[in-house]
């Protein structure tokens, strides 16, 4: 899953993304309102992470913004103010949820499963099909009872599969989802590690699961 910080203090926004990223969500970081707008647009999120006070345009605006442009992913409002009409305002406008600075990386990590979750991206902490398994807050991966070793990169490819099985994915949209916005669009990065997550989960199985969709991407069914 992909999660936009929009925070201006370069150490917070790599504090955030360092510990997002080893929970294996892809992040992108954008340092202005008007950069964290520009993305929201070019990009598909699950979540944003959204500074009040922030260079070029304010927190509370870019929050309105997304609404009206019709962005419904969910949005953590992050601020120095703990006053109850910034923290109504906010929610008023658009915000689902109100962390105030400074905060342990450990709460926002609970806020943001926590929303998640109610917009049913993650339906719970375990997905199964067949006999293969992965429990997404151990970070454990078994297929007929032996377990299977991932990287991250591996393992959030695979999260992303499992979430989604019965539907053909296109290298466009896992690219979206797994990686961050640094990527290179061109790339065969996609193949190469659906090649790689394939020889883990499949090899040595009569069942196949993950599968190419010639022309267009991959499925796993």
């Amino acid at each position: 899953m992909r999660i936009l910080v929009i925070e201006d203090e370069e150490e917070i926004a790599s504090f955030i993304k360092k510990g997002l990223t080893a929970e294996n969500f892809a992040v992108d970081c954008a340092f202005d309102g008007e950069e964290g707008l520009k993305c929201s647009h070019i990009n598909d999120y699950d979540l944003a992470v959204l500074d009040i006070k922030l260079p070029k345009k304010d927190g509370l605006e870019v929050c309105r913004q997304l609404r009206r442009s019709g962005k419904t992913f969910p949005i953590i409002i992050l601020s120095v103010k703990d006053d109850m009409p910034t923290k109504v305002g906010a929610l008023n406008i658009g915000a689902d949820d109100y962390l105030t600075k400074p905060f342990s990386f450990e709460e926002l990590l609970a806020r943001t499963r926590a929303l998640l979750r109610r917009e049913k991206k993650v339906i719970g902490p375990k997905l199964k099909l067949a006999d293969l398994e992965m429990d997404v807050l151990s970070h454990t991966v078994v297929r007929a009872d032996k377990p299977i070793k991932l990287n991250k990169k591996e393992f959030s490819l695979l999260e992303y599969f499992m979430r989604n099985v019965g539907t053909m994915l296109t290298r466009t949209m896992i690219l979206e989802h797994v990686w961050d916005m640094n990527i290179d669009p061109f790339t065969n990065t996609v193949d190469v590690h659906v090649r790689f997550l394939r020889e883990k989960i499949d090899k040595n199985h009569g069942r196949k699961l993950l599968h190419t969709v010639h022309g267009y991407g991959y499925k796993m069914e």
